[in-house]
């Protein structure tokens, strides 16, 4: 028994279009969590231009968000212990950072905090 072609044609754009659904669903996924010793947990997304990393350690989280527009760029970053925010501070830059600027103060970011854990 075959079916008429119609069907399979609409059979074939309904697994086409939840494929494409799927893949733009995860765009803006956050990369895995890492561990990385220490029992510190990081957690990087990215936000539209910007990106946002999450780093816990039981009940202590360190925050960095930066948000990328067309006119500038808005870093925000917080420390808190349970509900406590220890650091809650935030810079506005006059220009947009690009990308590669924005990779490299995550990354000094999550060194940073990783070096004051393992100095305790």
């Amino acid at each position: 028994m075959s079916l008429p072609q119609s069907c399979f044609v609409v059979v074939v754009l309904l697994l086409a279009m939840s494929s494409v659904i799927w893949c733009g669903s995860r765009a803006g996924a956050a990369e895995p969590i890492a561990d990385i010793g220490n029992d510190l947990q990081i957690e990087v997304t990215k936000k539209g231009a910007g990106k946002q990393v999450v780093i816990s350690q039981g009940a202590k989280e360190w925050f960095m968000l930066i948000d990328v527009t067309p006119e500038n760029a808005v870093v925000i970053r917080q420390e808190k212990e349970q509900d406590r925010y220890l650091v809650d501070e935030s810079e506005t830059h006059d220009r947009p950072m690009t990308a590669a600027e924005v990779d490299a103060a995550i990354a000094d970011y999550m060194n940073s905090v990783k070096a004051r854990v393992q100095k305790k």
